[in-house]
């Protein structure tokens, strides 16, 4: 039935049924409707159906539309509206949005393009800076080895130092021929004095270098009476290309001449251990000799130079064909070659032997500075003078 309602009410005043010997107590209710409750529902079905008639004969009376319905209709007419504004508003935002995004995009490639070109110049200025660097670096390096070639020939030279220059002062002070005090010694004098020196360095320089005479000098008559093996590297054996008197190699010479520091113009011996014996030039009292080598600051190798070695002399006589007699032979010095030295290096005779007339000379040496196949002699020297011919008779005799 339309629009009715039944309405079941348990019955709270339900007689409770008395319990039973042998069962359980429950709290079980009766549910059973009694007579009242019944009857009340049916006067609230009635009421209700009748309430239904009453309102359908009403509304044939009333109009169409009430308040009730022109109020719910207003709201959603205004819903629409407002929903269509939001859809308008989603709209322009969307299209906005799309243009902002495209004008952004314009905006990156233009900056990405700014950008490149920029770091592109950078690259190039980069590269030719860098290369121009590298320009000034390669000269600065090339100056850098200049000034260490400059300094090290400096070096070489020696410059005059704090106790030289008092030798010098006194020299000078005694050559004015009395004790003067400093005030009373010019810089005119003192640039006169080492002027003098000067001048006297390049006169020995031009005599020799030494400045002392040579009497195993090649051009003075001197020559090379007998040797050790010479070494001809690359050349088979060196005897078979020998000429000249008694086996003497023609390049023997060399070591009686001046090599003017030129590498190479000296006469190799075979080995480590060797001998050298030279004729002088006359019959002299022997005061040093000079042993010498390629310079340091020319030499392509110096690990054939000689070190340890012994000088011996002995008046032979006018027959240079005799054999020596070893009664005759004495000493004459011994000493080391040092590399880290002058490359002329003299030493001078021993005391005993310093009043002993000698016309031979002899040069052994013993070990070199270090190659295993030869040794070079660049130049023998002998110093002294020549005594009276009364000397030597008696010397000799």
């Amino acid at each position: 039935m339309s629009g009715s309602t039944v309405s079941i009410t348990a019955n709270p005043a339900a007689r409770r049924r008395p319990l039973v010997v042998g069962e359980t107590k429950t709290n079980n209710i009766d549910f059973l409707p009694n007579e009242a409750q019944i009857n009340g529902g049916d006067l609230a079905i009635n009421n209700v159906i009748g309430n239904d008639k009453l309102a359908a004969s009403h509304s044939k009376d009333k109009p169409p539309f009430h308040s009730g319905d022109y109020s719910t209709s207003g709201t959603q007419l205004g819903l629409s509206e407002f929903e269509a504004r939001i859809a308008e508003v989603e709209s322009f935002l969307k299209t906005t949005v799309k243009m902002i995004q495209v004008q952004v995009e314009v905006v990156d490639a233009k900056i990405e393009n700014e950008v490149g070109g920029l770091r592109r110049e950078m690259d190039k200025k980069i590269d030719a800076k860098s290369v121009f660097l590298e320009s000034e670096l390669r000269q600065l390096v090339a100056r850098n080895e200049e000034l260490e070639k400059s300094m090290g020939e400096l070096k070489a030279v020696g410059w005059l130092s704090k106790e030289d220059f008092k030798k010098f002062y006194e020299e000078l002070k005694k050559q004015q021929g009395s004790e003067l005090g400093e005030s009373n010694v010019s810089l005119d004098k003192i640039r006169t004095y080492a002027r003098e020196i000067v001048e006297r360095e390049i006169e020995k320089h031009a005599a020799d270098g030494l400045g002392r005479g040579d009497y195993a000098l090649a051009s003075g008559g001197a020559m090379v009476v007998k040797h050790s093996e010479p070494y001809m590297a690359g050349k088979g054996s060196s005897w078979f290309l020998m000429s000249g008197r008694s086996g003497i190699h023609p390049d023997a010479v060399k070591m009686l001449k001046p090599s003017f520091g030129e590498p190479g113009q000296c006469f190799p011996l075979k080995g480590s251990r060797g001998f050298v014996q030279i004729r002088l030039r006359t019959a002299i009292i022997s005061e040093a000799v000079t042993l010498e080598h390629v310079a340091k600051s020319v030499a392509y190798d110096r690990s054939s130079a000689p070190k340890d070695c012994r000088v011996s002399g002995w008046l032979q006589g006018n027959d240079i064909d005799l054999a020596i007699h070893t009664e005759k032979m004495f000493l004459l010095t011994e000493f080391t070659y040092d590399l880290d030295k002058s490359n002329a290096q003299t030493f001078a005779v021993l005391d005993s032997a310093a009043s002993r007339v000698v016309d031979t000379v002899r040069l052994d040496f013993v070990s070199n500075h270090g190659s295993s196949s030869h040794t070079c002699i660049y130049r023998l020297r002998v110093h002294g003078y020549e005594p009276d011919s009364v000397s030597v008779m008696t010397m000799e005799y």
